[in-house]
């Protein structure tokens, strides 16, 4: 006979996701490097891991959602849901803080980096004109924070119909966002790296960039699951932590382009001060 459940906690049932995925984080980063020293056997070692990465979220997250359809969810449990997202979006913002850190700590002290010749943007260089496609992304992605907060007063006055068409507006910014920076991208007058002709300027302004860039692709892959949910009739006014936590990364992606389009694009890049 089952115990009786006298406390509003859910106690999670065994599960193989958390082995699997370690293992699968191992075959990903093990067999990255062994590709990148050139084993045989690498493409295919990293390559399995990924699938497998890829199969543990699609795993574990569909359990999570079976868990809210059967009620485990209670409201302590939600509570602390959100507790784990804060603390996520927490760790990405000192992810990025990281990046803006390298930035101008290269672009204030241009006389320690010899590949740019003490001076930021480096002598010769062209950049970016911030007010051509980057302004264009950043208008997109400031209209579809107000796409997404209209699905979710939507969700919250149980209009089922604008909860979609405000989702699916959201993911088709987030699509055209993509796509316009993969064209700037493709047309950038500087490289990524030293050995393709680049300097330090073009690497961290990639890696600032191309991080914001793939966190807006899964967020946008987020987005698209919770339409898919809300197609099923998933989500209540009073229940949809699913469709919140979503929310709250798009609104996180939509601060950090705006700190990167002022900072990297327009100061960094345009506007820079010279140093000798």
């Amino acid at each position: 006979m089952a115990a009786t459940k006298n406390h509003p906690y859910h106690i999670l049932p065994p599960s193989l996701w958390p082995i699997v995925g370690s293992f699968s984080a191992l075959a990903l980063t093990g067999g990255g490097i062994m590709w990148m020293h050139d084993n045989p056997y690498g493409k295919f070692v990293c390559l399995a891991g990924l699938a497998g990465v890829l199969f543990t979220m699609f795993a574990w997250w569909r359990d999570v959602v079976h868990e809210s359809r059967a009620g485990d969810h209670t409201p302590i449990v939600q509570l602390h849901l959100r507790y784990g997202m804060i603390l996520f979006i927490a760790s990405e913002v000192m992810f990025f803080l990281a990046w803006f850190w390298a930035f101008f700590d290269f672009a204030l002290f241009p006389s320690a980096v010899d590949a740019v010749g003490a001076q930021w943007p480096p002598k010769g260089l062209e950049t970016i004109n911030p007010f051509g496609f980057p302004l264009l992304n950043t208008l997109i992605l400031l209209c579809s924070g107000t796409t997404v907060t209209w699905a979710h007063h939507a969700l919250i006055n149980g209009d089922r119909a604008g909860l979609k068409k405000g989702l699916l507006a959201t993911i088709a910014l987030g699509v055209i966002f993509t796509f316009i920076q993969g064209y700037e991208y493709l047309h950038a007058p500087f490289a990524f790296s030293v050995e393709n002709g680049g300097n330090v300027y073009g690497s961290s302004f990639f890696m600032a960039t191309g991080f914001h860039g793939f966190h807006v692709l899964v967020g946008t892959i987020f987005l698209i699951v919770c339409y898919l949910r809300a197609a099923k009739g998933d989500f209540t006014p009073q229940k949809h932590f699913g469709f919140e936590a979503a929310a709250w990364y798009w609104h996180f992606v939509d601060v950090v382009w705006l700190f990167l389009f002022i900072s990297i694009y327009v100061w960094g890049g345009w506007g820079a001060p010279v140093h000798g």
